[in-house]
């Protein structure tokens, strides 16, 4: 397995709104991110460290006005931590190579699939559609990913 790790080249290349969202813990505006509406079969990484995160089948349509996934595609790459900024106690989510801030989870996400809500802003993630994924190194998940037409 591939070692995943907060890449500072990678960092550097990263647009303003990117490192906004991933190294400050920043939130794109709602309705505004590139992934929002993306159907085509695939993984989401972190922009950072490239680490495997979420996987297009368990996107869903929330409303939320952001991508929204039922669960991580390997647990162990997302990191859940009490944030009490804003006046509000919610859970952070965060990349746990990269320590890229991702959004946060919420439970309010479709009962028949774990009833969790990861609201994931675009900015912190690079979608690696289907058939790169091998040739990228992410082959050990394609069998986490179908066709959600």
């Amino acid at each position: 397995m591939p070692s995943w790790t907060k890449d500072p080249d990678r960092i550097a290349a990263l647009s303003a709104e990117e490192f906004y969202v991933t190294q400050r813990s920043g939130t794109e505006r709602p309705g505004t991110g590139k992934y929002l509406k993306n159907k085509e079969p695939g993984i989401y990484v972190d922009i950072v460290s490239g680490e495997p995160l979420f996987a297009s089948s368990d996107k869903y349509e929330s409303g939320c006005g952001w991508p929204s996934f039922t669960k991580p595609i390997e647990p162990a790459h997302v990191l859940e931590i009490e944030d009490r900024t804003h006046g509000m106690i919610r859970t952070e989510v965060r990349s746990a190579h990269g320590d890229s801030h991702l959004g946060h989870v919420f439970p309010d996400g479709p009962r028949d699939r774990g009833g969790l809500r990861y609201c994931i802003n675009s900015a912190s993630l690079r979608f690696v559609h289907r058939d790169d994924m091998e040739a990228e190194g992410y082959g050990a998940y394609l069998d986490q990913v179908e066709d959600i037409a």
